[in-house]
This record gives C-alpha cells, structure tokens and sequence, in this order.
C-alpha cells in the first residue's frame, strides 16, 4: 500500500523541483542487505514488487488508543499482516496488484517443510521472498515493507481514507468498530483496525454477522481499501499541493527495502497508477484443515493469474 501513496502524491505534481525533493524525502527508508541475494533478475518483461505489512510490536506505542490490540496479544515478534505483489507491466505502463492469502499452505524456503504463508515472514523477508517464489513461481524483483506505525501515519498524513459499508461493523479483536454504516472517514488507527480485520463482523437487521470468509474476505476489504486510498490521496494532493513533502516525510522512516531498489525511479514508473489505477487479482484457493488448522491450498484456476505476474503469460479473463 505504501508505495502506492507515495506514486499518488507525487504524481500530483509535475514540476522537477518536487521530484528532486522527493528524493531526499525518501533517503531514510531501511535497507534488508540480506534480501540481494534472493531477488530475481531483471526482467525485460515485468518488474515485481512484494510489498508487505507488517505487524512488527517492536515499535509499537504505548501512548496509542489501539496499543492493546496490536501489541497485547500473546503473538510476540514480526508476522506479516498483508502480502501483495505490485506488477509493473514495462511494455505499457500499467500496474497490477495480486494478493497472497497469509494462510496460504506452501513450503517454507527452499526446505521440504510446509506451513502458512506467514510463517516464511516470520523468518525474515528473505525467507518470505524465497518461498514466494517457490511456491508461485513468478519473479520477485523488489522488496518493500512498512508496519503498523508507517501505515497509520500515510492514512492520517492525507487527512484519512474513506469507507463504505452496508452497516455497522466491528472485530473486537483488531479494535475495530464503525457506528454505522454509510461512507465513514477513517483515520490511521481504525484503518489499520479495518484493513488487519480477521473477524470481521457487519450488523445487518440487528444481528451482528461474522464474515466467514477468512482470508479471502480480508483480502477483498483490503484491494478495495486500496482503492479508496488513491482516491483520497488525489484529493488530498488537489486541496494541499504544498504537503506532498510532509507526507513522504512522515512515513519515510517507517520503510524497509532491498538495497537496489531505487525509490525515485520505483515513483516515476508508478505514476500512472494515479491516473488509470491497478488491476487487482487474487488467487483461487480451496480449504482444507491441516493439524486441525485451517489452511488455503492453491487451485488450478490460479494458473493463469500466476502466469501474468510471471510474465509468460496474458491478462487474465
């Protein structure tokens, strides 16, 4: 999602000045030195970003309202909270977004184990980027990763992203709750408790109804929150031209990424982005219980999907 804000807000501008400052805003992202040899090479086709929230508890603030819910949980240490991959289509310019279910059951590495999805993270991003490409077998290019804190600060730094549901919704689990339905503006800390949602539940005739889609809802709420976010960074952009500076600046620091990845260049091929948007696709799963777990497994309707982001195949139906 990050990097989708920052190619919105400067796509805003089209003076050079801007871009050029752009640069220096950007020069506190974290570099992972561990991810250069896992990366991919060049493609003449493609260029693929794995773009990941993560849920680290490292940095999160005591002081927050919604500190309970994301650091006084029983799970210590980093799990991903969303995976994507970001194709970048070199031929034309466009840009697509494919979601990776966490819960998606693969083998870890280049081990013979198998296990979520998550659990590769949770090893470190090098370990995630080699079972993705394992596992999908498509190309991953680039790494980019921003937790709970950055996410929180891209939402508030463009005055909130707007949401609309059908009714009330909650999940006491992420400290979720939106009063009624309709278009809510949200801000950085009930976004981040909409988008991590696992038990999402919407009240409809006066019951409270859980969503029992597990991850592919979740997915859903998040490509759709996605979009939403463009449109708010637009015209947040349109009403304040002068704050592009302030709102790289905010997240900036919360950004980790390989170390080629050139963040400038990575902004001005996602500039269409702000005009025409992605195209947005998920996988096709089925379920299945594992160790009483519950886990997604790939299907075949997936390959054509897998195909396009590996660039040897077309655009999908």
């Amino acid at each position: 999602m990050a990097p989708v804000v920052i190619a919105i807000v400067v796509a805003g501008f089209g003076a050079s000045g801007l871009v050029r400052a752009t640069k220096a805003h950007l020069s506190g992202v974290n570099r992972i030195p561990s991810l250069a040899a896992v990366l991919s090479p060049p493609s003449d086709v493609v260029e693929n970003y794995l773009l990941v929230g993560s849920d680290s508890r490292a940095n999160a603030d005591p002081s927050d309202a919604d500190y309970k819910a994301i650091a006084g949980t029983s799970v210590s240490g980093q799990r991903s909270d969303s995976i994507m991959v970001l194709r970048h289509d070199k031929a034309d310019g466009s840009a697509s977004i494919l979601s990776v279910p966490r819960d998606l059951w693969v083998k870890i590495g280049d081990g013979s184990k198998a296990q979520r999805m998550n659990t590769a993270f949770s090893q470190g991003p090098e370990v995630l980027v080699r079972t993705l490409q394992r596992n999908l077998n498509i190309p991953v290019h680039h790494y980019l990763e921003v937790d709970f804190a950055g996410f929180k600060d891209i939402v508030d730094s463009i005055g909130g992203v707007l949401v609309c549901l059908p009714g009330p919704a909650r999940d006491k689990y992420s400290g979720l709750y939106i009063p009624r339905g309709g278009c809510n503006m949200l801000n950085g800390q009930k976004a981040l408790a909409y988008v991590r949602s696992r038990h999402f539940q919407l009240k409809i005739d006066g019951d409270w109804k859980l969503d029992g889609s597990s991850d592919h809802g979740r997915t859903a709420r998040q490509r759709d929150f996605i979009s939403s976010l463009i449109t708010s960074a637009v015209k947040h952009v349109a009403k304040h031209p002068l704050a592009a500076g302030d709102v790289l600046a905010g997240f900036a620091s919360e950004l980790s990424a390989d170390p080629a990845l050139d963040m400038a260049d990575m902004i001005k091929k996602l500039r269409p982005v702000a005009d025409s948007g992605a195209k947005s696709y998920a996988l096709s799963t089925t379920g299945d219980n594992v160790g009483g777990a519950s886990v997604l497994r790939l299907t075949q309707e997936s390959d054509a999907v897998l195909a396009y982001f590996a660039g040897t195949g077309p655009i999908p139906a």
